[in-house]
């Protein structure tokens, strides 16, 4: 038998929120300003692609002084125009305000593909097209992890005081 490490919560689907993020709003902060108007706590980003004036990212790289050998780089940032080929996320709150954890994948004017974790007001668009769908039943939060020495992800059961784990 493999072995499974979990914090994991059960819930369901609520609201489906379909929109088009117009020239210029930055892509995080507009979802951020969809889900406050809309009184969205957490989602996940279901569907999320079109374009960028320019995309900024982070990704992986070895990093020896974390406790997984690995953390995020510098900020890439391209000068667009960048096509958005597919961006996946979940939004959650930390400390009682939004953070998104969203990854997306990109290409050049050549053609070259890259990606990574999407930087909050470092990808403002040219358009995107988005559907969010809302959890109901728990909460999706964003909390200092010791293991990891970082931020995770962590879904909550309403009611729970703690996620369950495996």
């Amino acid at each position: 038998m493999t072995l499974c490490r979990a914090h994991y919560a059960k819930g369901k689907t609520g609201a489906i929120l379909a929109a088009r993020l117009l020239t210029g709003t930055d892509l995080l902060a507009g979802i951020e300003q969809l889900c406050g108007e809309n009184n969205i706590q957490s989602a996940v980003i279901s569907s999320c692609f079109g374009s960028f004036q320019q995309a900024g990212y982070l990704y992986l790289v070895p990093n020896s002084e974390s406790k997984v050998g690995a953390g995020y780089g510098e900020l890439q940032v391209r000068q667009g125009p960048v096509e958005f080929l597919q961006g996946t996320g979940v939004v959650c709150k930390r400390e009682g305000e939004y953070e998104i954890h969203f990854h997306g994948t990109m290409c050049d004017q050549a053609g070259n593909v890259f990606g990574g974790h999407l930087v909050k007001g470092e990808n403002p668009v040219i358009t995107v097209d988005l559907v969010l769908t809302a959890v109901e039943g728990m909460t999706f939060s964003r909390e200092y992890d010791e293991e990891t020495g970082g931020n995770q992800f962590y879904p909550l059961e309403h009611g729970r005081a703690v996620t369950n784990s495996l």
